[in-house]
This record gives C-alpha cells, structure tokens and sequence, in this order.
C-alpha cells in the first residue's frame, strides 16, 4: 500500500462528477490541507471538473459520462482528455493521486492512464468514490481503488454504483466460456459507512456527522488514505 506519508509527496487532484457546485471539494481540500501541514507537508491540491458544473447542461454531462463509459474504441473520451489536458497544464511530472467522485472517478482513471501511458506523469493512483463501474486495463489494475457507500446494515446505499460493469468472458479449466464479473475490477474494493448515500461522501458538517464515526468527510478520508494501492495489492 501507499501510506499516508507517500501520498503527501504527491500532486492530488480531486475530481467532481456531473453537476457538481465548484464548493463540492472546499471542505475536503481544507481537511487534506490540515492533516498534512500537521505532517509538516504542503502538497498541491487542485480541483477539476471534466464535465462541467452544476451550472451547464445536466444532459450533456451524463451523456458525456455515459460515451466515457463506452467499451467501443471509438469513442469519445471527453472526461478523460478534459483531465489530461488540465493536469498537462497544472503538472510539472510529479506523480499524481487522483480522487474521483462519481463521474469523476470515470474521468480520473482516463485520465490518469493516459497521463501515465504518455509520460506526462512519473506514477498515478486513482481512487473512485461512489463511481460507475468501469472495466480497468490489467496494467492500471493496481492503480486503481473503488469505494462505495453502505447504510447501517451495510447495505448498498448509492445507486449510482450499479451502473456499469467489470465484467468479461474468460474461459474456465475445461475450454468453456463464462462470464466474469470482476475480469477488469479495479485492485482494491471496499466500502464506506455513510449517513446519506451518493451526494454525501465529502459532506463534514450536520446533518452528515455520526456520533460515534464523526463526519461523513473524515470517515471516507480515513478510509482511502490507508488504502491506496500498490502493484501488489490482490482484489478483496
């Protein structure tokens, strides 16, 4: 795994889905500043919206998310190539976390692998939160972690994350084909304990703090920071 120590070191990008406010990540970016200046670190902390805001069309951004999602080589990775001309802007070839959430995570994993695949950057983890399911090329596969939100019974709480698919066909010991599931899944899956569901993951204030777990923001920091992968991380 990568620690929290090593992620510090890194250019961090903190990616918002479709018709997300520009404030989505204020909090967020306050709490990650905070915890590492307390390390004595100052990391670069951006935030990107590949898709736009809340203020563009709602439909353009979904369909937008939903060509980034295509398994057609065709198409148009808009969310992808919006996240990789911003970082070729922004970076200067550290290497880079990504946090992604919702449709973002679908742009930052784009992204990322093609800013890795290109050189543009030395390493990239991407980490997304509350994403579609997206099938992960086997070289980014141990780059690559997925979260999702479960309720007190630990059930599935975020729709959002039964859309798309990891799945292929591979063939079993006897030549047969069948269906797996989790042929192209990212390295590491787990799940994050949160009041609300989707829109709630970075959310730091009432009506989004446990009393016993704290707020939304924390537990879902908490959570990903100690579990980014490495290249040796095995699926859960």
């Amino acid at each position: 795994m990568i620690q929290t120590e090593l992620a510090m070191e890194w250019d961090i990008f903190l990616v918002a889905g479709v018709g997300s406010t520009p404030s989505i990540f204020n909090d967020c970016t306050h709490e990650l500043q905070r915890r590492f200046h307390e390390s004595g670190r100052d990391p670069i902390i951006r935030s990107l919206f590949p898709y736009g805001d809340h203020t563009q069309s709602m439909l353009r951004q979904i369909a937008a998310v939903g060509k980034d999602l295509s398994r057609l080589g065709t198409a148009v990775r808009a969310g992808g190539k919006a996240i990789a001309d911003q970082v070729r802007r922004l970076s200067d070839g550290r290497p880079a976390l990504f946090i992604g959430h919702s449709g973002g995570g679908v742009a930052a994993y784009l992204g990322a692998s093609l800013l890795c695949t290109q050189g543009v950057i030395s390493d990239c983890r991407v980490i997304q939160v509350g994403s579609p399911k997206q099938p992960i090329h086997p070289d980014f596969r141990s780059k690559v972690s997925y979260y999702f939100s479960v309720d007190e019974e630990g059930k599935r709480s975020d729709p959002i994350t039964r859309i798309g698919s990891w799945g292929g066909w591979n063939k079993n010991r006897f030549g047969l084909l069948y269906w797996d599931r989790r042929k192209y899944a990212p390295g590491y899956i787990n799940t994050i304990t949160v009041l609300g569901g989707h829109p709630h993951y970075f959310r730091g204030r009432d009506p989004f703090i446990h009393p016993k777990r704290g707020s939304n923001l924390s537990l879902t920091l908490n959570t990903i920071l100690n579990q980014v992968t490495d290249g040796d991380t095995a699926i859960t």
